[in-house]
Parts: C-alpha cells; structure tokens; sequence
C-alpha cells in the first residue's frame, strides 16, 4: 500500500503503525483541523504520521472517498439491521423507562 497508511484485520484503511483510521485523519483534515491538532488528538500518531497519511489520501482521493463510502453505507445497514433486531429489548426498555416513578 503505502509506508504511511495500511489496512487492518478488517481491511479498513489505518494509519500505518497504529490503529487510528485512516477516515478519522481525512475527516480532521477537512473539518479544518492542522496535522498538528491531529497529532495532539490522536498522541499514538506522529506528525510525520499524519502528514504521510494526509499525503496518501490527496493522491488517492477518488479511490479513499469511494471507500469510505461503500463503510459507511454499510455501517448505516448494520446500524439498522441491529435496531430491527433489537426492536423488542428497546421497546420493553423504553417501557420501563416510562413507569418508573
């Protein structure tokens, strides 16, 4: 891939050498964020970490965006997959939520 961003066990893109996605580097970027504000938000990351990340996904932009779209499409199914299941206990919660005094 590249020195500066990997994949896990889970095929997510990571900054190579820690477990911090490469997503959350990309979404501190555009939020305006500095490689150094980044660094003091994520203190496992260096800042040559960081800028080799961001580095990466300027290059690969088309590529990155697509996949951070196809997880987070998928993560919203899970999402609601899981609260479909989970409609009973959440119900019943809600319930006793209600009648308690």
């Amino acid at each position: 891939m590249s020195s500066y961003v990997d994949r896990n066990t889970r095929r997510t893109l990571i900054v190579s050498g820690s477990r911090v996605s490469l997503e959350s580097v990309v979404l501190a970027f555009w939020a305006g964020e500095t490689p150094e504000t980044i660094c003091q938000a994520y203190p496992s990351l260096t800042l040559e970490q960081v800028y080799g990340a961001i580095a990466y996904y300027l290059v690969h932009r088309d590529h990155v965006d697509a996949e951070l779209a196809t997880q987070e499409t998928e993560a919203h199914y899970l999402r609601e997959g899981a609260r479909t299941r989970n409609a009973d206990p959440r119900s019943r919660l809600a319930d006793a939520r209600a009648t308690r005094p």
